[in-house]
């Protein structure tokens, strides 16, 4: 087979001809050059491919692998019918989406990319922690009793929080919490789970504290509270029971 590489808004075409079969091993050492040397992501064109054998599927399936490897991406377009076929057959059609052109699979490569850097700005912004001292009422959720006990939260994350207080419950309880931020959004009201207990032998200094996780927290609560750290991310606060 033969291989053509061109690069088009920093995606590497490749256009393949011939047959990919016991022969194509230059397949897999091209891809491997453009994964080291060109771009991460790859657009594979199959407008003049002839055959794909099983053998020729084996070597796919390593280029993809490959590819996966170097954390690339990997398109193809222009795939004949008759190969399609073939690919419904072993797989590979659950494996790869089809393009009609190699213009729709640039632009699908270029949304994928920017819905990943949403989701990872989404992500880090629910791990940012902030230090912050503030009360926290909490007890049992499907306790009969009305008593909240009292604590003090000594960091908070869009996740949840670590807290220290006199009582302490077992990993896994679910509580009623009350977290007072102020001064806005105020006392927000939400389900915790404990995530992690102190050890008084391993953190004495920290003890006794619990690690919780917002529970079943609604989209608002949720919107809320990463506001808040987004806004008092360089701040620290303190206040007294």
């Amino acid at each position: 087979m033969r291989i053509g590489v061109r690069e088009i808004s920093g995606v590497a075409i490749l256009d393949l001809k011939g047959n990919i079969d016991i022969n194509a091993s230059a397949f897999i050492e091209t891809t491997g050059w453009v994964l080291k040397y060109k771009s991460k992501d790859l657009i594979c064109n199959f407008k003049e491919i002839n055959l794909v054998d099983y053998i020729g599927i084996s070597i796919i399936a390593v280029v993809y692998k490959n590819v996966l490897n170097h954390k690339g991406r990997m398109k193809i377009c222009n795939v004949p019918s008759h190969l399609k076929n073939l690919f419904s057959i072993v797989g590979l059609n659950r494996v790869f989406t089809y393009y009609d052109s190699e213009q729709k699979a640039i632009r699908n490569l270029q949304e994928d990319a920017k819905i990943y850097e949403i989701l990872k700005r989404k992500l880090r912004r629910r791990f940012r922690r902030i230090p912050f001292r503030t009360t926290i009422e909490y007890k049992q959720k499907f306790s009969p009793g009305k008593t909240f006990y009292k604590g003090k939260i000594l960091n908070l994350s869009a996740i949840g929080i670590f807290m220290v207080a006199k009582k302490i419950f077992s990993i896994g309880e679910i509580l009623d919490t009350r977290i007072n931020l102020r001064p806005e959004p105020g006392i927000i009201e939400v389900d915790t789970k404990v995530v992690w207990v102190a050890d008084r032998q391993i953190q004495p200094l920290e003890y006794p504290a619990m690690g919780l996780e917002f529970y079943n927290i609604d989209s608002d609560k949720q919107e809320k509270i990463g506001g808040f750290i987004d806004k008092h991310l360089t701040h620290s606060y303190t206040d007294e029971f």
